[in-house]
């Protein structure tokens, strides 16, 4: 049984469970969005969508038009407290950017959020995406190199269970997009102690990564290095960014707690 489900239900407020699930509900794709739409993607009813989003425009949280509802950048206040009250990110930005000068690379870290992997440090050399990934960016584990390190560390059982839940899909025509393919891909990883991603989310971008050890031998984050695959194929990866990505691995581990 899950810490939540050991919770008693008076101990949860529902109207902070609604009031995220609205604010989780706007993406890329619906940014901009109605009360209707919004009870839609919670399944929330409409009336409930309703306070909340008028509560959060009360909060300036969004913004509303009279039709629809859009956030503002006020979000980013509570991602920025994790970022500003969490160790990890200032420990780990001096590695990343050595790293990143030692092979003329982006480097970044990352956790795991759910189904994502949620970036909460980076040096960044160049942009090797068509998206920026800043802290706070968001992409799917499932097909992500952090991503299937941090999933490769996790219990079997529970590794499934996420990929389970994710949105499955073939980005590029390298994509492994068959659960049973990336499964065995995990078991490999987690034989092996690191991931590579050949332009299964991009094409043209691969990384490498690594497994982040707290003292105790608990993964506790991912790093990894991406690139374009005409400048530094995997197997270049492999071969020159590997030991670099060891020792700072192994710098670190006494370092996190």
């Amino acid at each position: 049984m899950s810490k939540s489900e050991r919770m008693r239900q008076g101990d949860l407020i529902n109207g902070l469970i609604k009031g995220l699930a609205v604010i989780e509900s706007f993406d890329e794709e619906h940014a901009r969005m109605s009360i209707t739409e919004v009870a839609q993607r919670t399944g929330l009813e409409r009336a409930t969508a309703r306070r909340c989003l008028l509560t959060l425009a009360h909060l300036g949280y969004a913004t509303y038009d009279g039709k629809f509802f859009e956030l503002t950048p006020r979000v980013l206040h509570l991602g920025h407290s994790y970022l500003a009250t969490t160790s990890l990110p200032r420990l780990i930005q001096p590695f990343l950017e050595e790293l990143s000068r030692a092979t003329n690379e982006s480097t970044s870290a990352a956790v795991l959020d759910g189904t994502d992997t949620l970036y909460v440090a980076r040096a960044s050399t160049r942009r090797v995406m068509s998206i920026n990934l800043a802290p706070g960016a968001r992409l799917p584990a499932y097909c992500t190199s952090m991503g299937r390190i941090l999933l490769a560390a996790l219990p079997p059982g529970e590794a499934q269970s996420i990929l389970a839940r994710s949105d499955i899909v073939a980005y590029t025509t390298h994509t492994k997009a068959n659960l049973v393919d990336i499964v065995t891909e995990l078991e490999v990883i987690a034989a092996q102690g690191f991931a590579v991603i050949d332009q299964e989310l991009e094409l043209g971008l691969c990384s490498i990564a690594v497994p982040l050890f707290n003292a105790g031998g608990a993964v506790v984050a991912a790093l990894n290095i991406g690139a374009q695959t005409a400048r530094a194929p995997t197997s270049r990866m492999i071969a020159h960014f590997l030991p670099l990505m060891r020792k700072l691995q192994a710098d670190l581990r006494p370092l996190l707690r």
